[in-house]
């Protein structure tokens, strides 16, 4: 569906892609964080909130007809860099239960804060319908 960008002789990502090129009917995800769609947090456990915020992003695709193998880029952001890494099993069995083994091109990054004082997690995605 999508061109995995790969160059020859690097090493290959794990739960990534180093790049993807598409064509089609682009669709972009604002910033989602991990409470429910009355804007309650129903949890402060990091991986709940990346689950919540994972499901967030697939609830939005399918508003465009789109689903998580669609998906061409996400970024994620973070309060607490050693909360991440502490949880990385449970963010991937998380990821793999929403998504499924489609790894777009990603980036990762620890911010100061996020808008909403309750989040630990809010990631924006980019997805891409063929033609």
């Amino acid at each position: 569906m999508h061109e995995i960008l790969q160059p020859e002789g690097w090493a290959k990502p794990v739960g990534y892609a180093n790049g993807v090129a598409a064509r089609g009917k682009l669709i972009f995800v604002g910033g989602q964080v991990g409470w429910n769609g009355q804007c309650q947090f129903e949890t402060d456990d990091f991986v709940g909130q990346v689950r919540q915020t994972l499901l967030n992003i697939v609830a939005v695709l399918a508003e465009a007809g789109a689903g998580p193998q669609h998906i061409t880029s996400m970024t994620w952001y973070f309060t607490d860099k050693a909360e991440y890494l502490a949880n990385l099993r449970g963010i991937g069995e998380a990821y793999r239960e929403v998504i499924g083994r489609h790894f777009p091109a990603m980036a990762a990054m620890q911010v100061m804060a996020l808008v909403e004082d309750r989040a630990k997690v809010e990631i924006q995605a980019t997805a891409v319908i063929p033609e």
